[in-house]
């Protein structure tokens, strides 16, 4: 039988576990894919300890995991374009992808492009169209600067290249291991920590930030207040208290969580002008040590899953 990581209750990595479960049949317009690769993200963390209870409750046991890159293995009634044996990447809104097999809709899937990794195909949508979406919502340029914390995660890396694209000066907040990979493309380091609005003004053009892009919360909003960054040129993907305090945006996954989206993205890793960092993968039964390492807060890129 087929094996997908579940939990029963909120609480600590350990409440995860990896079960057998029966083969998902799919349904209308619906599409089996074997999955090989799935990327942990650190929304999923929230959710299984409850922080997200408000927004996102969990109905249990649950399952977990919206990521995936892997081979059709079936289709159901209506679907088109996609057979048996096909690559395809995308993504599923069940919280089910972190298993052997996952049902998804078709509409929401892809081929996988010929220069894409199976790493960087599974690793793609919930990293890529939040960057996406925090980049869109602060409408970098030539001439601008942009700050953007956890400079060196999996929604930062994304974001800094994204906002590079667009012609802006960024500035990337991260640990000094961080630093080479931000000036290889092309942005500035700055340590985060004690003094840092002062670095940051030491290090932007005429000492000016035009727009912050916080992907790690705890503070930086207010930091970027303090910096004198007008709130709509803000968005906030952690610190939803700060972001209504001071009325700055929220935009994140949930405003670019289109197929399109996913294709642009994939686009532009194939033509080699984007890189999704891969830091490690795990084997599904492994899940526990891929979430502990992830947990750290310290990871370059994503952590994967390989069923």
């Amino acid at each position: 039988m087929p094996k997908a990581v579940r939990f029963d209750e909120y609480g600590p990595i350990e409440v995860l576990r990896v079960e057998e479960v029966d083969r998902p049949v799919p349904g209308p317009g619906q599409v089996l894919v074997r999955v090989k690769r799935a990327a942990i993200n650190p929304g999923e963390v929230s959710i299984r300890t409850g922080v997200l209870h408000e927004r996102w409750p969990a109905t249990f046991p649950s399952g977990e995991g919206s990521d995936l890159a892997g081979i059709v293995e079936e289709t159901g009634a209506g679907v088109t374009g996609y057979a048996a044996g096909d690559e395809v990447l995308g993504f599923t809104d069940d919280r089910a992808s972190h298993a052997e097999f996952v049902l998804v809709e078709a509409a929401n899937l892809m081929p996988r492009p010929a220069n894409v990794s199976w790493e960087q195909a599974g690793s793609l949508y919930v990293a890529g169209t939040t960057a996406y979406a925090a980049v869109r919502a602060v409408a970098p340029g030539r001439g601008d600067t942009v700050v953007i914390s956890a400079a060196a995660g999996g929604v930062g890396t994304i974001a800094v290249q994204l906002a590079r694209r667009a012609g802006a000066t960024v500035i990337g907040l991260a640990s000094e291991a961080n630093h080479r990979w931000l000036t290889d493309h092309g942005a500035i380091p700055v340590t985060y920590g004690e003094g840092v609005a002062d670095r940051i003004r030491a290090a932007a053009p005429g000492g000016r930030v035009d727009a912050f892009i916080d992907a790690y919360g705890f503070g930086y909003v207010d930091l970027a207040i303090e910096l004198g960054v007008a709130p709509d040129r803000i968005d906030t993907i952690k610190d939803w208290t700060a972001a209504a305090k001071h009325g700055v945006r929220t935009d994140a996954n949930a405003e670019a969580a289109t197929i399109e989206v996913v294709a642009e993205l994939a686009g532009l890793i194939d033509k080699g002008e984007l890189e999704i960092p891969i830091a490690r993968t795990y084997p599904l039964d492994r899940v526990q040590d891929a979430f502990r390492e992830l947990e750290k807060g310290h990871t370059r890129g994503k952590i994967v899953l390989v069923p």
